[in-house]
């Protein structure tokens, strides 16, 4: 009888391992696609910016 108490004693230790180490890549999976975000958002807004400016530098010609 004690050895089945033993072993239920190491099933829930290693579930709670195994969930730990889901949470854990779940975390490091979160924050590498957030820094991919962002450097996403930052090339788009580096885009956005040198064409705004292009446009301009195009309507400044066309009026002078």
């Amino acid at each position: 009888m004690r050895i089945v108490d033993d072993e239920v004693a190491q099933t829930s230790a290693e579930l709670i391992l195994i969930f730990g180490g889901i949470i854990v890549i779940a975390l490091i999976a979160l924050v590498t696609y957030q820094n991919y975000l962002k450097g996403l958002g930052n090339e788009i807004h580096d885009t956005e910016l040198q064409n705004t400016i292009n446009q301009i530098n195009a309507l400044k010609n066309k009026f002078q």
